[in-house]
């Protein structure tokens, strides 16, 4: 897919000059590092040399942690000097239990709130960092059923596309202050370690996995190696701020996913979860599991990034690895 970029031309070589790698032993701060993304992306800098400086809500227990909290617009900015990139996964988990009134509240504050207290922190730096990398999510474009949308498209309606745009405004201060900021629009990170992929695993290997409702609906995902390899694509690639999709470049339906699950795990996949049931057990989540949001990341290819694992039954077997 990214190779039909003209690269005869010589475009590909100037797209690839344009990415400047993070000078070795740069200082890069990382917000909710120790969930699924944010402890493969501090696994992946530390390895390059980077000191990563992890955000606890604790009482930090080495150099390497500064506390803060988010939901008290509290962050202690001293520990962020100096850092070259800010990178925001923090907040309350979507996929992790059902969505009463009181945990929309959560999540909408976990995210909208952190990401104001960071904005802020940051643009009172002296010398803020170069890159604000913010997670966001496909959640912004709602349910696009069969169409296919990118960073162009506008907000859908709903829960999820309001809390997403407001998360997203919520770096304002960082954007005013000159800060180059991306907003990381994540679809559903194919690993075993969590997030909405996590259950899916153990289900399919039991020989219990199968379609979610008529199986129709689109799912956007990314292996967790791409989603690590994006964001630090992100920090490195100076043309880029707002708005940009990481989700492999071609989404397929529940359906498909469902038949290479069970190709890759050598299982059957005979049992269909119908709706309603997806509803009684996942509650608000079960719109993300039979809502269709077919996001393509036209951003990310068009900038040089090459997926390692494009396709659906590669990024199950690197979960697996």
């Amino acid at each position: 897919m990214s190779h039909m970029h003209g690269e005869e031309d010589g475009e590909a070589d100037d797209r690839t000059a344009a990415r400047t790698p993070l000078p070795a032993g740069s200082r890069v701060v990382v917000a909710g590092a120790s969930g699924l993304i944010g402890s493969a992306l501090t696994r992946s800098l530390t390895a390059d040399g980077h000191e990563v400086v992890r955000l606890v809500r604790r009482a930090p227990r080495g150099p390497g942690e500064v506390r803060w909290d988010p939901e008290a617009g509290r962050v202690d900015t001293a520990g962020l000097v100096g850092c070259a990139a800010l990178v925001n996964l923090a907040g309350a988990g979507v996929a992790s239990r059902r969505w009463t009134e009181a945990y929309r509240e959560r999540i909408r504050n976990s995210r909208v709130l952190g990401t104001r207290t960071l904005a802020e922190a940051v643009a009172a730096l002296d010398e803020p960092p170069s890159v604000f990398v913010n997670g966001s999510a496909i959640g912004y474009y709602g349910w696009t059923g069969d169409r296919a949308v990118d960073e162009s498209a506008a907000p859908g309606e709903g829960f999820l596309p309001s809390l997403v745009v407001e998360w997203e405004a919520a770096t304002s201060a960082a954007r005013e202050a000159g800060v180059r900021t991306v907003f990381a629009r994540t679809g559903l990170v194919v690993a075993r370690g969590g997030g909405a992929w996590g259950p899916l695993f153990p289900l399919f290997t039991a020989g219990l996995g199968g379609r979610m409702g008529d199986g129709s609906q689109y799912w956007s995902f990314i292996s967790l190696y791409d989603e690590v390899a994006a964001l630090r694509h992100l920090i490195g690639t100076p043309s880029l701020s707002g708005p940009v999709n990481l989700t492999a470049p071609a989404p397929l339906t529940n359906r498909e996913i469902t038949a290479a699950m069970g190709r890759v795990l050598h299982r059957p996949t005979l049992f269909t979860v119908p709706a309603s049931v997806l509803r009684l057990v996942l509650g608000g989540l079960s719109g993300d599991v039979l809502g269709s949001t077919r996001a393509l990341p036209t951003r990310l290819l068009e900038s040089g990034f090459t997926f390692q694992y494009p396709e659906i039954e590669e990024a199950v077997r690197a979960a697996l690895r």
